[in-house]
């Protein structure tokens, strides 16, 4: 199985940089994306029905922001959305995607960089309603994978300026202690267990040629349960695919 999460910023804006042409040569059975900024109805048939694949989506109430799509080629057997918690699913962030062999959750965290005196402490309550989410399913003997714009750089390693951005929304202690926890709980970053000294980002600023300088942030992860490595055949990052300020995580399984 071939999985793919990209935080696009923006579907429609992505969509005029050659999105479906994209999506039709992924290889993908299932596409999960971030930061959709759009409800269905603003979406056109290319983007609702591509060749292959059935549609889901989670919208924002506020319009031309956040939200989640996934595509597959896959019939889940459930799909739900949110964490039925108002204060977090107004904003569209979780879709739990169940596939029998696996629970895929898509989540879009937030960023606590505008207004840090606020947006952190909701993060922080997000990450921890977002934990007893996956630890529910996990109880039931779940395997889940979790995938999507975490927001959050958990090592050193995993951000190009680490000294400078101690005090920034992103690699604050406590953001980085909640990854702490989940990695203390079992669940398996892939892409670092897979490449545990390789420096990769996945997100580079806007402002001063960031990407070109590759001054970056690894910011987007597939998160497994244990049970689930031994069926990884690989998890890549893939810079070379524009479009966002964000590029797409790749993993597959034997599954």
């Amino acid at each position: 199985m071939h999985l793919i999460s990209w935080n696009v910023n923006g579907l429609r804006a992505v969509q005029k940089k050659g999105f479906a042409a994209w999506l039709a040569n992924s290889g993908a059975q299932v596409v999960a994306l971030q930061e959709t900024k759009a409800q269905p109805d603003q979406l056109d048939d290319e983007l609702l029905y591509p060749p292959g694949y059935r549609s889901y989506w989670v919208s924002a109430q506020k319009k031309g922001y956040s939200g989640l799509g996934l595509y597959s080629q896959l019939e889940p057997q459930q799909v739900t959305v949110g964490l039925g918690l108002p204060e977090f699913d107004d904003e569209g962030r979780t879709l739990t995607v169940d596939y029998g062999a696996f629970v895929l959750v898509n989540a879009y965290f937030p960023s606590g960089s505008a207004n840090p005196e606020e947006r952190v402490p909701y993060k922080l309550a997000y990450c921890a309603a977002f934990l007893r989410h996956v630890e529910a399913l996990r109880a039931q003997g779940r395997s889940v994978i979790f995938c999507g714009d975490i927001n959050i750089a958990h090592q050193p390693i995993d951000l190009a300026r680490p000294k400078e951005n101690v005090n920034t929304s992103g690699f604050l202690p406590e953001e980085r202690a909640w990854l702490d926890e989940v990695e203390r709980l079992g669940y398996v970053d892939i892409f670092r267990h897979l490449h545990p000294d390789v420096v990769a980002y996945s997100w580079w600023s806007s402002r001063g040629s960031a990407r070109a300088k590759n001054i970056g942030w690894r910011i987007d992860h597939f998160w497994l349960t244990p049970d689930l490595v031994e069926y990884v055949v690989s998890a890549d990052i893939h810079p070379e695919v524009e479009g966002s300020d964000h590029c797409p995580i790749s993993l597959r399984l034997t599954l």
